[in-house]
């Protein structure tokens, strides 16, 4: 077994081989890692220069080339956001900006109100967005997922047998070995409240207790509730197994939202949930 970690999209993602066969070249570590590193540059909110920031800066009108995975990834998330009737919301940046947990563009403009059923992009012609309203969009509850989607599909395509790539409890194993992955405990986050056997699909976590804080009398998360704006405070913690990792990243956001696992968008992308209390 063989293990490479690197810090990228505001955690650590760890990539473990669990054999190289002679004939893979161990630098197949630095094929999945540079995939990772392209959707840090293509998604990231706090970069000026990508494709979210310029997205984020454009005025009502304009269109902004993007990059074909930046295009994706707000393609699949506008289909979440369908299905989730908008508890799944990239548009809801706004809020996370007025709490903090974002950093405010580098822009001249008034942070926008968010308005839930009013969505500030729409995609255009292929691969370009075009800014339909005031607002500003975040693809931090999905991005990682299809960092580590990325990722698997470069060790395979190296021809490695079996893999798991892990982006801050968003994860994903290909191969005929199952892996182990330990889930942390809600009520005591420093513990670990179960193991999980995940075999050929991915795996995603969310919770709120690291992000959950006060403000003007006010608690808030990281996580948003896209159909009404407010912060989601559950006290659990959602994990969600799906065939992709952007997936059971993006819908572990609507079983915290909802307290539901059994949410119907889930079945609809092939996923299931889990909540632990």
């Amino acid at each position: 077994m063989m293990r490479r970690a690197q810090p990228w999209l505001g955690t650590l993602v760890e990539i473990t081989i669990n054999d190289i066969p002679a004939h893979i070249d161990p630098s197949c570590f630095d094929a999945a890692f540079s995939e990772v590193a392209l959707v840090h540059r293509l998604m990231s909110f706090h970069d000026p220069n990508s494709d979210i920031s310029r997205i984020n800066r454009a005025v009502v009108g304009q269109r902004v080339a993007i990059h074909a995975h930046t295009f994706n990834v707000i393609q699949n998330a506008l289909s979440i956001a369908v299905a989730t009737d908008g508890i799944f919301n990239i548009h809801c940046a706004p809020k996370l900006v007025e709490w903090a947990y974002l950093p405010t563009p580098h822009t001249d403009l008034a942070v926008p109100t968010y308005i839930p059923t009013q969505p500030s992009i729409v995609l255009a012609a292929e691969n370009q967005a075009e800014k339909i309203h005031a607002g500003w969009i975040d693809l931090g509850g999905i991005a990682k997922g299809y960092a580590v989607d990325l990722a698997i599909a470069a060790l395979q395509r190296l021809g490695v047998p079996s893999a798991c790539v892990n982006a801050g409890g968003d994860l994903r194993v290909c191969g005929d070995v199952a892996f182990p992955i330990a889930i942390r405990d809600p009520a005591d986050p420093l513990k670990i409240g179960r193991q999980i056997v995940v075999y050929d699909e991915a795996l995603a976590t969310s919770a709120t207790y690291f992000s959950r804080k006060r403000m003007h009398g006010h608690e808030y998360s990281a996580l948003v509730n896209g159909k009404n704006g407010e912060g989601v405070r559950a006290d659990f913690s959602a994990s969600v197994c799906a065939p992709l990792c952007m997936l059971a990243d993006a819908l572990t956001k609507v079983v915290m939202a909802t307290g539901n696992p059994l949410h119907p968008a889930l079945a609809q992308f092939g996923a299931r949930g889990l909540i632990m209390t």
